[in-house]
């Protein structure tokens, strides 16, 4: 044990705040170390481990014999016991720039074998199926990244070809389900504790429990349909059924009282689009000229036809209003002889239409919530799919297994949360979410939060439910190490940076700032309205760039114990830095020229950011300790080579997003025009 004693402690990887178990659970791992004791394993000894111990330890009288043994069995000497993963030790001194085997055996166990090793590396099996995995790894991708996102935008135009997207998503899904459950029984269980599979089922629950609702909605639309049918409202024409009860168009006629709430956000309330690109005149009197554009035939239809909807909409609201300014006025002068003669059944009747009103308003807004939580569903059932796609990724290739599993699941989990971030904020860049105002846009309704609100939310969420974690599994009264420090701080500037980012986008929050201006205002001033400045009309929050930010310089300086493994991480704390620069930039120049159309505006510096953004991510999770440690192994040690694969994957990740939002939108383009 003497000889133990002199190698110098290391670091152990960042945790992950969320004890999710991939790896086996903690009876298999006590029974692994129990049958390592009595492993035979040879370490040769090498040349840089010699030269490095001896500079390092050079007051130890026994170095000299630590090295003479290194070559020998260590069959009968037990491995130090592993550290607590909670204690974050540090690595003293340089960085290491060689890999050092008799410092990882005295913290992980060996390697055992893996699926991917069993199919492609070991020479003494017979019997490989690995054609049975690539077939389900393509026919799982295909279900949730290609089918089901274009199954989506179907949706959302209620094409009749959405049905079809469904039955293809879960012929593949079976396809693929099929080959892993034939694979798992021709191949030995490799991966003890595996959760891929559960996790798979449940995704694959959540999908199967909206296809019952929308099951059960046409179910209603049908009883709907043969009721008034039977009733002799309507004729039983098969066009018809198909139209409203299978794709359930029935709020498609713009004239019909229903299609209000689908296209009342392409114009404003009181403009409509104009087509003579007109001088825009703010609030203090103002004039801005609007640059030329080039006429385009596609825009002026679309305007055109959004202007007719909008002028009917108008027309039909000024008839309401007036009808109800009509009774209206007859309250508006209490000694109105007509109040005598009127007044009982206008009460009548105006009640019975508040009634009405209120339970409409009621419906609808309950309608409202139901169909955004089920869109937000399905959507997020492609990064549900992503995440089983990280875990199969990992039990097949036998990551994140015992003393790695913590360390593992911290740089995937949140480097993917990093990755996903990125392609949503291109997918913003390229006009998604425009109808919400979040596409660098002036928001064509009122009453919407701001994507800064969305993100400040999700920042926030992240730090107060990790600053918790970060401590589970640690015995009571153990002293904060170093880089539990660090996380937890991390963790707390997460959660105060969101809720600043939170408090900046509430609306009530800015009329209290505002109060401080108008506070000492005279009475008379107040009457009138103040007008507002033009940057207004935009989200200016600097909280979750910083956030990221901070986060990208600080991990640049995490202690490492190899050069390499520092390396990889400046690389991608680099990235995350570029992203908040650029989006600080963003704002800048937002803020100069704050956006009129609701139109994304689409600035430069969102479509650089969010690259850096996505690819910082990839990085994050290509840091993780055994990723690293396997890379030195096979000497593809190379930073290079680790930033072009990141790139690589991001740009055909990005081309994915691109394909998928030019879709959606000539999908709606084409209905628009089919309104028309």
């Amino acid at each position: 044990m003497k000889c133990l004693a002199a190698v110098p402690i290391i670091a152990l990887p960042v945790l992950l705040a969320t004890q999710c178990a991939i790896a086996a659970p903690p009876d298999a791992l006590a029974a692994r170390s129990a049958t390592f004791e009595h492993t035979d394993i040879s370490l040769v000894r090498r040349h840089d481990d010699e030269l490095r111990h001896g500079h390092e330890h050079e007051h130890h009288t026994e170095h000299g014999q630590m090295e003479e043994e290194s070559g020998k069995s260590i069959d009968n000497i037990s491995p130090a016991p592993q550290p607590d993963p909670h204690s974050h030790s540090h690595h003293l001194g340089e960085p290491l720039k060689d890999l050092n085997e008799t410092l990882i055996l005295q913290y992980h166990l060996p390697t055992p074998p893996s699926y991917e090793t069993h199919d492609f590396e070991d020479p003494d099996v017979e019997s490989k199926f690995p054609g049975l995995m690539v077939f389900h790894a393509i026919l799982m991708s295909s279900a949730f990244f290609l089918v089901l996102p274009v199954g989506i935008a179907l949706r959302s135009v209620k094409h009749s070809w959405h049905g079809l997207s469904v039955a293809i998503f879960y012929v593949l899904v079976a396809f693929g389900v099929s080959t892993s459950a034939l694979y798992s029984k021709l191949t030995p269980n490799l991966y003890e504790g595996s959760t891929h599979g559960k996790h798979g089922w449940s995704i694959l629950f959540l999908a199967v429990a909206l296809t019952v609702l929308d099951i059960i909605a046409i179910g209603n639309r049908s009883v709907a349909f043969i009721t008034a049918v039977r009733g002799g409202e309507q004729k039983f024409v098969i066009k018809l059924f198909w139209r409203n009860v299978i794709l359930g168009r029935i709020d498609e006629d713009p004239r019909a009282p229903g299609m209000d709430h689908e296209y009342s956000g392409l114009v404003d309330e009181p403009e409509e689009i104009d087509m003579q690109d007109p001088k825009v005149t703010d609030t203090v009197g103002r004039d801005y000229e609007k640059p030329e554009h080039k006429n385009n035939v596609h825009d002026d239809a679309t305007a055109r036809w959004a202007n007719s909807v909008h002028q009917h909409r108008r027309q039909r609201g000024s008839e309401w209003r007036q009808s109800i300014a009509s009774d209206a006025t007859l309250f508006h002068h209490p000694m109105s002889p007509s109040r005598s003669r009127h007044s009982e059944d206008t009460q009548d009747t105006l009640h019975d239409f508040t009634n009405t009103l209120n339970t409409v308003t009621k419906t609808s807004r309950w309608r409202r919530i139901g169909e955004t939580t089920f869109a937000s569903l399905e959507r997020l059932l492609v990064f549900l799919g992503y995440a089983v796609t990280l875990s199969g990724i990992v039990v097949y290739t036998g990551a994140c297994r015992d003393s790695y599993v913590n360390g593992c699941l911290a740089h995937l989990i949140k480097g993917g949360i990093f990755w996903c971030y990125g392609l949503i904020t291109f997918a913003r860049f390229l006009g998604a979410f425009a109808d919400f105002g979040w596409a660098w846009n002036r928001s064509p309704r009122t009453g919407l939060v701001s994507a800064e609100f969305i993100e400040s939310f999700v920042i926030f969420f992240y730090g107060i439910t990790n600053t918790w974690m970060e401590r589970f599994g640690v015995e009571p009264g153990t002293p904060f190490s170093t880089k539990e420090v660090q996380h937890i701080s991390i963790a707390v500037m997460f959660w105060f940076a969101g809720l600043l980012g939170m408090s900046i986008e509430s609306k009530r929050f800015r009329r209290w700032f505002s109060a401080l201006a108008t506070s000492r205002l005279p009475a008379h001033a107040l009457q009138q309205p103040i007008a507002e400045p033009l940057s207004y009309s935009g989200s200016f929050n600097p909280f979750p760039a910083l956030v990221i930010g901070v986060t990208g310089a600080a991990m640049s300086a995490h202690a490492q114990v190899y050069l390499f493994q520092v390396q990889i991480h400046v690389l991608w704390g680099s990235l995350l830095v570029a992203f908040s620069v650029l989006r600080c930039l963003t704002y800048f120049f937002v803020w100069l020229g704050p956006p009129t159309s609701i139109l994304p505006s689409r600035p430069p510096t969102e479509a650089l950011a969010s690259f850096f953004l996505a690819c910082g991510g990839l990085m994050f999770q290509f840091s993780t300790e055994e990723l690293t440690l396997t890379a030195m192994r096979r000497g593809h040690n190379d930073q290079m080579m680790f930033l072009n694969v990141a790139v690589a994957v991001t740009c055909l990740a990005f081309c994915w997003s691109l394909c998928i939002v030019a879709f959606n939108g000539w999908l709606k383009l084409r209905k628009m025009h089919s309104v028309v």
